[in-house]
């Protein structure tokens, strides 16, 4: 894959701080240290003092049932924590080690909708343009779907997520855009789709909504920042040396799904948010961004598709929170309301918990829906308890 490392991070960082007046430093948290090039380690200084806590965590997550091929049980591939900026646990299983990328499945969704927050604090989007403003639309009533519908999952198609275990793969919308006849031009294959809501009346889980937003993205960006625009924009300012993105037959990144990362890389992306959307003490996200994306969205309040209990989203991230007037219960009850997750197929997840400046990075290979996340992260909390 074709990558643009023009400008190393450091260097942007000293660009940007030359560009930004003095107030914008203090609008970010300060840190004497980043992980851009690599995490500090405490991972030794953790394990003398929470043995018993991590020998818990691992026999949950790490204990496969019967032989590997049966594909039973638990499946984890790689599993991080970083606790106040610092490294305090890794281990990996299934032949993975930490020089290894995995595929990210849909936790690329949240990677995208950071993107469109990077794209409107350079005025190259706004929440309410239509995406015909950018692309073409196969069907002309789907130029009324906006930006803000995208980020939201409330284009209003009528998409099948359907999976291995959803019906028959012909059916899935899914399917034949990333492996059947969309896989060619992903925007002209979503944006074929008819309508069965008017766009921003309701809520659907949907690959293609986060796949058409990178279409959009491309072509708003494309023009002035290049061909690897998600590189030289995010993952090379955050020092994610190992990411790469695959593309469709026009050479579009696949905004929902093929991200492929190290574990602590990924991390980094979790650190980003966790401190409000900045980088080597500079803004790259816009003010707010991250509050407003990880706020209940609007859509799933009014009316959704398929949604389960523990499905609440604001711009593309799992939320730990109620639906106000739809659900009161938290979907993960063991762990603080306001945690966040991007999370993927197959048990990928990438969980930010503010209150505990925690971040958890989970990659794996679950098949039979026997992992519980909400358990996974109550399990890491014990590790960090009253850690300084």
């Amino acid at each position: 894959m074709s990558r643009s490392r023009a400008m190393t991070p450091l260097f942007l960082a000293g660009a940007l701080a030359l560009a930004q007046p003095a107030r914008a430093q203090s609008e970010c948290p300060t840190h004497s240290t980043w992980p851009t090039e690599d995490w500090p380690d405490a991972r030794a200084e953790v394990a003398a003092v929470r043995a018993e806590q991590l020998k818990a965590l691992e026999d949950y997550a790490f204990t496969l049932q019967g032989k590997d091929e049966e594909r039973k049980g638990i499946r984890t591939d790689g599993l991080l924590l970083i606790h106040k900026g610092r490294l305090v646990y890794e281990r990996y299983g299934r032949g993975f080690d930490a020089s290894k990328r995995h595929l990210a499945w849909s936790m690329s969704k949240s990677f995208t909708s950071a993107l469109v927050g990077i794209a409107m604090k350079k005025g190259a989007v706004k929440l309410d343009d239509s995406i015909c403003a950018h692309v073409k639309a196969k069907r002309q009533e789907n130029c009324a779907i906006t930006v803000r519908n995208l980020l939201e999952f409330a284009s209003g198609l009528d998409w099948r997520e359907d999976y291995e275990n959803g019906g028959t793969y012909q059916d899935s919308s899914v399917l034949a855009m990333l492996y059947g006849e969309g896989r060619r031009d992903m925007v002209s294959f979503i944006t074929a789709h008819q309508r069965s809501d008017e766009p921003g009346t309701s809520w659907r889980y949907s690959s293609g909504d986060a796949t058409l937003l990178a279409g959009v993205l491309d072509a708003a960006l494309k023009p002035s920042e290049g061909r690897d625009w998600p590189f030289t924009l995010l993952l090379d300012v955050l020092g994610m040396k190992s990411a790469t993105w695959e593309r469709d037959g026009k050479g579009v990144v696949v905004g929902s799904s093929y991200l492929h990362a190290t574990p602590r890389d990924l991390a980094k992306f979790g650190y980003f948010y966790l401190n409000d959307g900045c980088w080597e003490n500079q803004r790259v996200l816009p003010e707010g961004w991250v509050t407003d994306s990880t706020k209940v969205s609007e859509p799933i309040r009014r009316k959704s598709y398929e949604r389960g209990a523990d499905d609440v989203q604001g711009w593309q991230w799992w939320l730990n929170r109620p639906i106000p007037g739809v659900q009161a219960e938290l979907p993960w009850p063991h762990v603080p309301e306001g945690t966040y997750a991007a999370r993927g197929h197959w048990g990928q997840s990438i969980t930010i918990i503010p209150s505990k400046e925690l971040i958890v990075v989970r990659t794996a290979d679950d098949r039979d829906g026997s992992f519980s996340l909400d358990r996974l992260l109550s399990l890491s909390l014990e590790v960090v308890e009253d850690l300084p």
